[in-house]
């Protein structure tokens, strides 16, 4: 087990003839460039937070492929080779059906709803529950959340249905389930991998996640259509994944401060999405040539028409998809009288 020994801490012990305080470190692996606004920097600002607070524990934070590859986070984690890891349940979809929907709901909540469901119902013992019963030696901790994403990068209009059948494209989560349905051949590659597909054609169009980001990964130099609103994912929930050996090892003191890190990173994260977006939508328009699209009524019609299919089928397929859909479902019947009544009404266009 890795232990660091604190300097100051050390001179203070050896000044009173106390004992050597050790604290825990925890090599975490992001899904994330430290580089790339909003999603990389959450997982710094995490790292940042809780070695501030603690004399417990300490994490050292790594870039995506420095320690492990993106989409083999989850399985490093669990067998112990990275201790934790700050990225997101959707890219776990296709080895577990039901955890995409502790990322990101097409049609679904929001961040206050999403947030709601997750810290004050069943969404948190759920999402370990999922971890627990598939065999995966982790403690999840919900870390970081966003707010809807943009729904794609197109080369050319997109006007009709007709328009998306043949196009390969990159996609996340249960929206990817709702484009194969509509005609499209989709796959999940990991932020740095998009820009070279796009480029050598390998992929015809992209989604990936909120204007800053997507502009720093220069999307709008091929593809030049940006669609909203993010109907795939209206919130983008993040985690932090712990070895589940190396949290028990840790005293109740230790495990705390980590869960108050990754609830003010929620915030940070929130914020910092809410903030930066609009100024990179306009510079989108005035200086990279794009042009930003609403998607029109009877196209997100059929999106959501063929969300509730695939919705539909999935609870059929897999019990615990179905345990969590249906729980989701029952929140949000109620969360409804709420927000129906006490937000201002906000017309589609």
């Amino acid at each position: 087990m890795k232990k660091k020994v604190i300097a100051a801490g050390l001179a203070a012990t050896m000044a009173t003839g106390g004992a050597v305080q050790a604290q825990e470190v925890f090599e975490m692996t992001s899904a994330f460039s430290r580089n790339l606004p909003i999603l990389g920097t959450a997982g710094v600002d995490y790292v940042e937070k809780i070695n501030s607070i603690s004399r417990e524990v300490e994490f050292e934070h790594f870039d995506p492929g420095e320690l492990v590859p993106t989409l083999e986070a989850l399985d490093a984690v669990s067998n112990g080779s990275v201790d934790a890891a700050y990225t997101t349940a959707g890219y776990w979809q296709g080895k577990i059906k039901s955890a995409s929907l502790f990322a990101a709901v097409p049609f679904g909540p929001e961040a206050g709803e999403f947030l709601a469901w997750m810290l004050y119902d069943d969404g948190h013992e759920l999402f370990q529950r999922m971890y627990d019963e598939n065999g995966y030696n982790v403690k999840v901790l919900p870390c970081g959340i966003i707010a809807p994403e943009t729904s794609g990068w197109f080369k050319e209009e997109i006007k009709t249905l007709a328009d998306l059948e043949g196009l390969n494209m990159r996609f996340f989560g249960l929206g990817a389930e709702v484009m194969e349905r509509l005609g499209v051949s989709t796959s999940l590659l990991a932020a740095g991998d998009i820009f070279p597909a796009l480029e050598r054609g390998a992929i015809d169009a992209t989604e990936f996640s909120m204007p800053l980001i997507d502009q720093r990964l220069g999307f709008y130099n091929i593809a030049s259509n940006n669609y909203f609103p993010g109907w795939h994912q209206p919130a983008t929930l993040f985690e932090l994944l712990i070895n589940k050996d190396r949290w028990d090892d840790l005293d109740e003191f230790g495990q705390k401060q980590i869960e108050i890190a990754c609830l003010a990173n929620i915030t940070t994260n929130y914020a910092e999405g809410e903030a930066l977006n609009y100024a990179a939508m306009i510079a989108n328009e005035a200086e990279n040539g794009v042009t930003n699209r609403i998607w029109p009524d009877e196209m997100l019609d059929a999106f959501e028409a063929s969300w509730a299919e695939v919705a539909g089928e999935l609870a059929a397929e897999d019990e615990y998809f179905k345990l969590v859909w249906d729980d989701l479902q029952e929140f949000r019947a109620g969360y409804k009288v709420w927000s129906e009544s006490i937000y201002l009404p906000r017309p589609r266009n």
